[in-house]
């Protein structure tokens, strides 16, 4: 009995181990893996931003520390190998324009860093938070395909 307990908790482990090389070994899809969990992290914030969800200073600092973290990540996945592979939003743009990406991505990345020693209190959090959503708008608006 315990065999089987530890050999299904290895092979739990070492799916999840796989999941995660595939991942890492795919730019394409580990990017898109760290932005649908930093949209995610944030919707939270912007109901909070609309008034449908209470302001709390710790869900919105880890938000933004997790942003910082997933982007400091995203910021390196654009190798020209990775344009093509599998389906992307991702418009050529990106790697026509790299030195454009590329600070747009830095711009993002500060300004994430910036508000979580801004953000203090739900004022603070309305005056900051719009401005880190318009520079991740201003991005995909650029260098991102509409849905089909």
């Amino acid at each position: 009995m315990k065999r089987g307990i530890l050999f299904a908790g290895a092979l739990i482990v070492g799916l999840s181990s796989v999941s995660a090389v595939i991942a890492q070994s795919d730019p394409i899809a580990e990017r898109q893996q760290i932005m649908k969990k930093n949209n995610q992290e944030l919707r939270p914030l912007t109901n909070v931003l609309r008034g449908s969800a209470p302001f709390e200073l710790d869900k919105v600092q880890a938000a933004l520390k997790g942003t910082v973290s997933d982007y400091k990540r995203v910021a390196v996945l654009w190798s020209t190998e990775s344009q093509t592979g599998q389906e992307t939003r991702a418009l050529p743009k990106v790697w026509t324009d790299k030195a454009g990406f590329d600070a747009a991505m830095s711009r993002f990345i500060a300004m994430a860093e910036a508000a979580q020693g801004t953000i203090k209190d739900e004022v603070s959090f309305k005056a900051e938070f719009p401005k880190i959503m318009t520079a991740c708008d201003s991005c995909h608006e650029t260098y991102r395909a509409a849905r089909r």
